[in-house]
């Protein structure tokens, strides 16, 4: 199949049927510049195809009412991934530069997983709530609340997390008996197209219910987001792009999901382990080279023992370092693009304008091929600079001196963002109690890992709105319609 697709293309899926398309663009190895083969670049025109065959499959098939066909077909698609996970595993390895050890959870393994959970979701979920009987104004009625799919999904996805990401839109959104439009990153247009192609070949998915489309062109994103064809827009990307989106849906009133960036701070206590977390830190914020929204990017450390927390970072990074995605043993791997590499060169330079410097990393790697920088460890900033105050995607930890718990808090507080933190203290309950205090969407305490299907996962202020995963996450794909009968005798009533 992958060989296939080298030499001709990746197609897309549109009503059920891979589609060839005249323009193709290269996708490409970051770890290596190699290219890996070429992918259907869609046009405005397929779009718009793939739209109406969403509308169609909503509004004419059976699929939004038909909860067995759902929950079989992404039980039936969990079991094709999981039979196609070594193909899987390599291409995104190659694709996206995701590390191999980040394949067996988060980058595929785990989302796929996932599927299970979502169809028993839906399985159990009350879909018809009773609300039981009222006289308003006399009336004596009863009433009940039906959940219903929303319609078209507009699912429009990164490439840093390509499985992960995409399936926690597709397995709520089709559990809820939604049709799908899935616009891919151009940066990883093979790992969605393997999903068209199992769906097609692998599932009794009706046609029309998923579509793919994949091009280089980010206006597709944006036309997809504003048609009025679209009923919700599930988003995941960067703030900018995600008020972009927001804007082009606001002139349909189309609802919109958004998960969006973050400068999440890893909070270290006075009493905490500080090797524990220091190590922690660093190897959160540069796995896969620094490229998760949720990572921890901001080290706040006790102001007495500032400089001991930077040696201790800074040996960790530098002995991770940076490695070939598809070894075992490495953390951080490449970026995914040059203009990635390039953005984050960028704010290392600014770093040093603002009067930063590097406790180890700031630079590329000696390689000769790929798109790599350093695990960096960036000291001598306050946190209103630009770069600690903006989210950069790459293996960059700013360190911040705190000057016990509620400045602390304060400086973790005084962001634009607020998606995950982390907190570290001897104290457990001194740990939960600054843990409750940070306005942020998730927070691991100790080390926790708060990642799991059941999880609602989203953020506060401009981390996005709604939530993905979870009831929550699975609800944001849902309508709610209120409905009144007048009331029904009851038996042995007069007549």
């Amino acid at each position: 199949m992958l060989d296939a697709w080298a030499e001709h293309g990746s197609p897309l899926l549109i009503g059920g049927e891979p589609v060839t398309c005249d323009r193709r663009f290269e996708t490409i190895d970051p770890a290596t510049e190699e290219v890996i083969g070429l992918a259907a670049d869609a046009t405005p025109a397929l779009l718009d195809a793939a739209i109406a065959a969403a509308r169609r499959a909503f509004d004419t098939s059976g699929w939004a009412s038909d909860l067995d066909l759902r929950v079989r077909c992404l039980r039936q698609l969990r079991q094709a991934l999981e039979r196609h996970a070594a193909e899987l595993r390599e291409l995104t390895i190659r694709e996206a530069g995701a590390p191999r050890f980040l394949t067996h959870g988060a980058q595929l393994d785990q989302p796929v997983a996932d599927l299970g959970w979502v169809a028993g979701l839906a399985e159990t979920y009350a879909w018809t709530r009773d609300l039981g009987r009222a006289a308003p104004m006399g009336i004596a009625s009863d009433r009940y609340v039906l959940r219903e799919p929303v319609g078209v999904v507009a699912a429009i996805t990164p490439g840093n997390f390509p499985h992960q990401i995409t399936l926690a839109k597709l397995g709520p959104a089709l559990a809820a008996g939604n049709t799908v439009v899935l616009k891919p990153a151009p940066d990883t247009p093979w790992c969605a197209a393997v999903l068209g192609r199992l769906l097609v070949e692998e599932t009794d998915l009706p046609p029309g219910v998923v579509n793919i489309v994949t091009g280089r062109d980010h206006a597709l994103g944006a036309l997809l987001a504003a048609d009025p064809r679209v009923d919700l827009v599930s988003f995941t990307g960067s703030t900018a792009t995600g008020r972009a989106v927001m804007r082009g849906a606001a002139e349909t009133l189309t609802k919109v999901f958004l998960e969006l960036g973050g400068k999440s701070a890893c909070v270290v206590l006075d009493d905490a382990d500080l090797a524990g977390a220091c190590a922690y830190a660093a190897f959160a914020a540069i796995s896969h080279a620094g490229q998760g929204c949720a990572l921890t990017t901001r080290l706040l450390v006790p102001r007495a023992r500032h400089d001991e927390a930077v040696h201790l970072t800074a040996r960790t990074m530098a002995r991770l370092g940076t490695g070939d995605p598809a070894d075992d043993r490495t953390v951080c791997g490449p970026l995914i693009s040059a203009r990635q590499r390039d953005r984050v060169e960028a704010y290392l330079r600014l770093a040093r304008a603002e009067g930063g410097s590097f406790a180890t990393g700031g630079h590329r790697p000696d390689r000769d091929r790929g798109f790599w920088i350093e695990p960096t460890l960036i000291t001598g900033l306050t946190n209103r600079s630009r770069t600690a105050r903006e989210e950069i995607f790459g293996p960059v930890l700013v360190v911040l001196p705190h000057d016990g718990d509620d400045d602390a808090v304060r400086l973790a507080n005084d962001s634009p963002y607020g998606l995950s933190g982390a907190v570290h203290a001897g104290d457990l309950e001194r740990a939960r109690a600054v843990a409750r205090r940070l306005r942020t969407g998730t927070v691991s305490v100790n080390g926790g890992i708060w990642y799991g299907p059941d999880v609602p996962f989203g953020g506060y202020k401009q981390s996005g709105i709604g939530r993905e995963m979870g009831v929550a996450g699975f609800e944001e794909y849902l309508e709610t319609k209120s409905i009144a009968e007048p009331a029904r005798r009851t038996e042995g009533a007069s007549a």
